[in-house]
């Protein structure tokens, strides 16, 4: 089964749930709810926090999860993992994560590599594309990856590791209640609420077409084939 590992209740999947056609389910960790099994997974997404992905002290399930990307990767288990998800999989195959460097909020573009523009993950994505960012914290590239995508600010936006694991450092699964409730995380962007919310009024279809296809990408040419 697909199965979504949620790290923060105001990190929900969003839009994810409306494109899924296949069976799902949601973990919790935050809540105490156990973590699945590797061999309970046919793939698996790892959403964002607002946690970083090396605050195991406070957040203790983080250390779980890490080990549980690792049984995924070394089993060739389709892995998405979503900005924190994607900091979580560069930090449990040994690479830096670092806080408060290249970050990014709102709605910014990104810009495919050479190898971006043949991966199946980015088949049929332009090669500038629109994304929401939300992020303080940015991964180095673990060893032996491809890079994938880029930004002027964050020049570490995408990730693939093997043939089946993708690490993202934007967000395709935002709505307009998730922006409102991100805003709300602190004083300056509460301010900003407004702007925010219509740069992504402006882009929301080209912004939901291109995170719809992502996730099409993710289930046809990557789940489905195994």
């Amino acid at each position: 089964m697909l199965q979504i590992i949620q790290n923060d209740p105001e990190v929900p999947p969003g839009n994810i749930i409306d494109h899924l056609t296949v069976p799902y389910a949601i973990n919790r960790p935050y809540s105490g709810e156990r973590l699945p099994e590797a061999d309970q997974i046919s793939a698996l997404i790892v959403l964002g926090g607002a946690m970083g992905a090396n605050d195991d002290a406070r957040f203790p399930f983080l250390s779980d999860v890490k080990e549980l990307i690792r049984q995924v990767v070394a089993q060739q288990i389709p892995y998405l993992g979503i900005c924190l998800g994607g900091q979580l999989l560069a930090a449990a195959l040994g690479a830096e994560v670092i806080s408060n460097r290249w970050e990014e909020q709102g709605t910014l573009d990104v810009v495919l590599t050479e190898a971006g523009k043949t991966d199946p993950f980015f088949n049929g994505i332009a090669e500038t594309f629109n994304t929401f960012q939300w992020h303080h914290d940015s991964f180095d590239l673990p060893a032996g990856c491809v890079l994938l995508a880029s930004s002027d600010a964050c020049p570490h936006q995408a990730f693939r590791v093997g043939e089946s694991a993708w690490g993202l450092q934007f967000h395709p699964e935002v709505t307009e209640k998730i922006i409102r409730a991100w805003c709300a995380w602190d004083r300056a962007t509460a301010e900003r609420t407004g702007e925010f919310v219509a740069d992504f009024y402006r882009e929301e279809e080209k912004y939901r077409s291109t995170a719809q296809r992502f996730l099409h990408n993710f289930l046809h040419s990557v789940i489905a084939p195994r």
